[in-house]
């Protein structure tokens, strides 16, 4: 299925470099050629209803996303949620039903709902919960704020003005994909990764010596000698006091 040429963009690749030229992100780089689908994360065309044309595959993000025709005849990108299908009718406001792919403020949305693309400012666009088979669920008010429970396990305080989307994403089963060969990681952009351990000491610190016993440092680190496991490198940010309770480890 051809994609909507008014609402692509090229996408320049970096392969991991700054403007410098400089490698800051490792293991980028090559990939198969790919263009930008402009989605609509901020759902501003108020009380305008949208019929959903198609059900396309982004190659830039792992949830489907729908081609909507507005009825002044604007065509944009946005976010499928599960269960949506060809010829469902979405619409963005205050005054509209509960249902999926429609988009409502967080007071306005009833409690115990199920939410994605969240905002974290009122009109900025949704931020929170935009990948597959992502889904939020909005707890309980509290003064201007409200809490809402993301996937990742965290429960934050969000701005009741704030407005999200109804409904769990699609593509639940991009969790289970197996890639199966390198080739097909080398398409998607990822170069391979050397163990520390295959490397000469002065490459890693846990390259040389005689077997595969890490040298020196008995703790996994990274090339430049940072902690690689359970060490902390979130700094303090100004939003952490909007956390309630913080994401749960996974195991």
């Amino acid at each position: 299925m051809e994609p909507q040429k008014s609402l692509l963009v090229s996408l320049q690749k970096r392969g991991g470099r700054n403007a410098l030229g400089r490698i800051t992100c490792r293991h980028k780089g090559g990939g198969s050629r790919r263009m930008y689908r402009i989605i609509d994360f901020r759902r501003e065309k108020v009380d305008i209803p949208a019929r959903v044309e198609t059900i396309e595959y982004d190659p830039n993000r792992s949830t489907w996303i729908a081609k909507v025709c507005y009825r002044d005849g604007e065509k944009r990108y946005i976010l499928a949620p599960l269960g949506m299908k060809v010829g469902d009718t979405v619409v963005s406001g205050d005054n509209v039903e509960i249902g999926p792919g429609n988009t409502l403020p967080l007071r306005l949305i009833p409690m115990g709902s199920l939410i994605h693309n969240i905002e974290l400012k009122p009109g900025k666009g949704g931020q929170l919960v935009r990948g597959a088979g992502g889904v939020a669920m909005l707890m309980g008010g509290q003064g201007n704020y409200f809490q809402v429970k993301l996937p990742s396990g965290e429960t934050r305080l969000i701005f009741k003005n704030c407005r999200a989307t109804i409904g769990q994403l699609s593509n639940l089963d991009h969790q289970n994909i197996s890639i199966g060969k390198a080739g097909r990681k080398r398409k998607m952009g990822v170069r391979p990764t050397v163990r520390g351990v295959a490397m000469n000491p002065v490459d890693h610190p846990h390259g040389g010596g005689e077997g595969k016993a890490p040298q020196g440092n008995p703790h996994p680190v990274s090339p430049w000698g940072q902690l690689a496991k359970g060490y902390k490198t979130r700094k303090k940010k100004p939003s952490d006091k909007f956390i309630v309770k913080h994401r749960s480890k996974r195991g």
